[in-house]
């Protein structure tokens, strides 16, 4: 059984790519577009991995991994931030938080695979 990823993202043309890099790389994939729904997502099934943007409605993506770093049971969930917010400052920021790594926009579409598979074991 493939693992699975989520995508929190709000854009989507990003989406689109993310969805089809993290599919082709064999994984099973779920997308959501805000705070909110990434946290009823992670409830309802905890994925492996999400790709979590900084910038989305109703939550934004440093409150959504304060939550899930906030719970034990969710402990083994990787968090990749991705977000066109490069600055040392929000990276430093993410990473306190508990995010695993952080990956700015626009991003390597390698790059963001080879992290995902680094992540995951390398096998979807």
């Amino acid at each position: 059984m493939a693992q699975s990823v989520l995508i929190v993202e709000d854009e989507l043309n990003i989406v689109l790519s993310l969805e089809f890099l993290v599919k082709q790389a064999g994984y099973d994939v779920r997308v959501v577009h805000d705070g909110e729904a990434a946290l009823r997502a992670v409830e309802e099934s905890s994925p492996a991995l999400i790709l979590l943007d900084i910038m989305i409605p109703k939550r934004n993506g440093y409150d959504v991994c304060r939550s899930i770093r906030a719970n034990p049971s969710w402990n083994d969930i990787r968090i990749l931030m991705l977000t066109a917010k490069g600055r040392d400052v929000e990276r430093e920021k993410g990473m306190a938080l508990g995010t695993d790594d952080y990956i700015t926009k626009p991003f390597s579409t390698r790059e963001l695979t080879d992290k995902v598979k680094h992540y995951l074991g390398g096998q979807g």
